[in-house]
Order: C-alpha cells, then structure tokens, then sequence
C-alpha cells in the first residue's frame, strides 16, 4: 500500500508542513470543570506531533459557548496558560498545532458551564435529544434568540478568544463551522429564523460565518485562520436539503477574506466537493469519516484535496505517520475510553518501539 502522495511538504499560510496527514479534532472530555487544559492534555497532544498539523479539540471561545461536560476553553487567562502547557509540549516535539473555536449555539445545557449559562442561537428553536450533564442526559433547552448586536458581541468574542490562542503559542486557529454548531445554525434554514440581516437569504445566513472569519483575520492574520465546513450534515438536528447554493457563496466570500484552507468533511455529496475544489482558491483539507486511508492518499493524488485528516486512527496510535511510512500494523481504537475517563485510552495506546 503505497501513500506516497502524503509525504510531499505543504505550505500552509505562512507554515512549512513537513507531511500532508493531519490530526482531526476530537472532542476527548478530559479537561477540568474550569476548561482549563492540563499536562495529561500536553501528554496526549505532543504524542501526536508527528502528525503534518494537529487540530485540537473544540475550544469554547466564550463560557456561553460551552455545550459539553470538560471540554477546554480560551478565553480566561487561567485557560490561556492551561493550553501553552500543550502548544510548548507540541513544538519541543516538533510539531504544529491550530487550536479549533467551538461554539455549540443551542447545542447545550446549563448545567455543563461554570455558571449556569443558558445557552444562545439564532433563532429560540430547542435542538433534538439530550445532552448528558452531571446529573445525567437532560433535554437541551430552547436556547435563547441572540439580538443583532448581540451576534456582532459574538464575532468580536470569536477574535478575541483567537488572539488568546495566538498568545498560548498556537500556530493558528480553526473555526468549527459544521456538525450543527453555531456558524452552522446560522447556515441552515431550519435553525435560522431570523428577519434581520443575519437570516433569510443565503446572503444574509453567510454573513455571520463570514464577519467571524473576518474579524479573526483581521486580529491575527489570515494565513493563521481555518475553517472546518459539513455540508448536509444532519448532525444535532441541522437540515440543509440543498446546500449548494448556501456553501458556493460562503467559500466565495471567505476566499475574498484569504484565510488559509477549508476543512472540508465529505458525506454523500462528491458534486458539492468537486465544485468546492474547483472554487476554493487556496488549501482544502478533506475529512472522508470512515473512509480507508488508501483512498484518502488517492483524494490527495488525484488532486482533490491537499491534505487528509484522520481521527480515531490518529487517536489509537500516536505515531500514525511512522506507521504508515512503514507498513506497520495499526493500533485499534478503544470506543469505550473515547469520552471522559482518565489516562487509559488517552496517553496509553503504544507507539512503535
């Protein structure tokens, strides 16, 4: 099995990347409940900096933007600290790291923040299904309708918890924009209600992806700024039917912005993906989940992306890249240490030798 095609150096933005196999993020709920990250987290990241660029986990930008039981946050000071424990540990390593802004929107439930934060969206539409809390799965609440100057306080929120991340030593950042979190409640007709200049046409319901996107540009540069995207995605209750239209003009109006790659994660639309490719003018990373690592090499071969991530392979074995260099065989990974827990199923898979 040859992937040959993944070891040809990238420049990405300003970054010299040595292989074209990157670490996907992976939410592991193994922070503590202040979301600060800790070594048990600079452990398990710099493991990985073989990897051509780590993504990290999603990182609340804001405590309102906390959906998830543990997850880290970037936007206090002690947070700031907790996470260059990782960024230091990633480039002594050798490694490049981007950390991922996650707001969850209506994805949550109070009693997962610090504070008993309701959650926020663009329209009061509860998500479906329940959020596991510390007193067990809960219905996730209608979350409350953020006015117009409240999503303009949102973007700003999105830059600052950007330049937190610059300031922990990250390479750069990566903007969750898919899997039914906030930029894509604002995408999708069904969770985007709005009469005001955030809602209603594919103009308008771009516009808050695209002023975040913006604004972390602007404060930390474009060559330093991702995004990940999932059209169609039906994740957390999102309905996009036709998401053409809607994700030509968004990558339109982000090319105009300059950031440094999309993130692209396939499902059943191989024409959307093709008529991305061709109309997003810089680097596109693609995510094929469940997909061999064969086929994924040709993707990168054939010219349909620049990079590859990989997840749960990249989570069972540290060292993915020397296995893959080698021929050699492939730790498999443990579900049931995927979320929550401590080091087993976190730092303890092997790596050759």
């Amino acid at each position: 099995m040859t992937y040959q095609a993944l070891w040809s150096p990238l420049t990405l933005g300003e970054l010299a990347i040595e292989n074209r196999v990157f670490m996907s993020p992976m939410t592991r709920n193994r922070g503590n409940r202040d979301g600060v990250p800790t070594e048990l987290n600079a452990e398990y990241y710099a493991q990985r900096a073989g990897h051509g660029l780590i993504i990290s986990e999603g990182t609340q930008p804001s405590e309102v933007g906390q959906g998830y039981m543990l997850t880290p946050g970037i936007h206090t000071e002690e947070q700031i600290n907790g996470w260059k424990l990782t960024t230091d540990a990633v480039h002594a390593a050798g490694g490049r790291i981007f950390i991922q802004l996650m707001h969850v929107g209506r994805v949550s439930h109070p009693d997962n923040t610090r504070n008993g934060t309701a959650p926020v969206a663009p329209s009061p539409i509860a998500a479906p299904g329940e959020m596991f809390t510390p007193g067990g799965p809960q219905p996730m609440p209608v979350p409350r309708e953020l006015s117009t100057e409240e999503v303009r306080a949102v973007v700003e929120e999105y830059a600052d918890a950007a330049a937190a991340a610059i300031g922990a030593g990250a390479d750069g950042i990566e903007i969750h924009g898919g899997y039914g979190y906030l930029p894509h409640q604002f995408l999708a007709p069904n969770t985007n209600q709005r009469t005001d200049e955030y809602g209603g046409s594919v103009e308008n319901r771009v516009r808050f992806t695209v002023e975040v996107a913006a604004a972390i540009a602007e404060r930390i540069g474009a060559s330093r700024v991702g995004i990940r995207l999932s059209p169609g995605n039906p994740f957390n209750g999102i309905e996009e039917p036709q998401p053409r239209e809607t994700y030509l003009e968004l990558v339109r109006r982000l090319a105009e912005v300059g950031i440094a790659y999309v993130h692209y994660v396939a499902l059943d639309n191989e024409e959307l993906l093709v008529e991305l490719r061709e109309a997003w003018p810089s680097t596109l990373v693609l995510n094929r989940a469940g997909g061999d690592l064969a086929s994924r090499a040709q993707d990168v071969a054939d010219g349909l992306a620049d990079a590859i991530t990989v997840g749960t392979l990249a989570l069972a074995n540290p060292d993915l890249v020397t296995r893959m260099r080698t021929g050699a065989h492939l730790n498999e990974p443990d579900p049931a240490t995927f979320y929550g827990g401590d080091h087993v199923g976190y730092t303890t898979y092997p790596s050759l030798g």
